[in-house]
């Protein structure tokens, strides 16, 4: 039909366009990290050009049936190295060298949703960010540095309030009270003793009625597992990633994120170099 042919020279220019930008690479420290997170409800849609050029894409591609007939037809840049393109609409990753598809599959992205931050005026809202992103760094086995926003939404499930631990503060609780020693959160008793805490997705620390924020640097704030085996960092506290629930892959649920399978992002992982372009539209 016409309108595909449009629609594919419209997506080639595009990524075209975008392939024409250099891809900076940084370090990617575990403090930049963290703060970065603080900041994962600011979209980052790049210069104006380029997210122009994939507002451009994505209104043309959503009018066609098949955007994967779209991604394998040839145009596209013929990058020195694989690239990756995501599809937001479809919930789908390509991976290319040029224009030849090297792999593809399934994903979960941001649920566009919105979250009010308890006693504040802060909003964080969770969409995946548009735009031509790189691969920063990767990970194996990564942790999980959960933003203030996890805190604040499972305070809400639990209809409980929120407590922002600075370090060297005491909290009292019934049988002692909890504080920190170093980068770790104790519990110390009223006979002396003393016990690390830790926290899980879903088990905050509690005191009283308020779920504990612990300092960012903690490690009560280092969540194992969450991410799945492996990540691919894109900064500003995004990444692609694997995942412990792999039934919600093919749709859109995260917080911002792009999920894969394991068993995907340890693909990912293999073939990827730092450096790689990330195309998300």
């Amino acid at each position: 039909m016409a309108g595909d042919g449009r629609g594919l020279r419209m997506l080639a220019w595009c990524v075209g366009a975008l392939a024409l930008g250099s891809a900076g690479v940084a370090g990617f420290e575990g403090e930049k990290t963290w703060r970065a997170m603080q900041s994962r409800d600011t979209v980052r849609d790049g210069s104006a050009r380029e997210a122009a050029v994939i507002d451009a894409a994505r209104d043309t591609i959503t009018r066609l049936t098949d955007s994967l007939r779209v991604v394998r037809r040839r145009g596209l840049p013929q990058d020195t190295i694989p690239y990756i393109i995501v599809s937001l609409a479809d919930n789908r990753l390509w991976v290319r060298d040029g224009t030849t598809e090297l792999f593809t599959t399934r994903v979960a992205s941001g649920s566009g949703r919105t979250l009010q931050g308890s006693g504040s005026k802060q909003t964080y809202k969770f969409d995946t960010p548009r735009g031509k992103l790189t691969v920063r760094s990767k990970e194996t086995a990564p942790a999980w540095i959960p933003p203030d926003w996890h805190f604040v939404e499972q305070a809400g499930k639990k209809g409980l309030g929120i407590l922002r631990m600075k370090r060297g503060q005491v909290i009292p609780v019934a049988d002692g009270v909890i504080t920190t020693r170093g980068n770790q959160l104790v519990k110390r008793y009223s006979d002396g003793s003393e016990q690390v805490l830790t926290a899980s997705d879903g088990k905050e620390l509690v005191a009283g009625r308020r779920i504990i924020i612990p300092p960012g640097e903690s490690n009560a704030r280092r969540y194992k597992e969450v991410l799945g085996t492996h990540r691919l960092n894109l900064g500003d506290g995004y990444a692609l990633h694997g995942t412990n629930a792999p039934t919600t892959i093919g749709r859109s649920v995260s917080h911002g994120c792009v999920r894969l399978r394991n068993e995907d992002i340890e693909t990912l992982y293999k073939m990827i170099p730092v450096g790689a372009a990330v195309y998300i539209y």
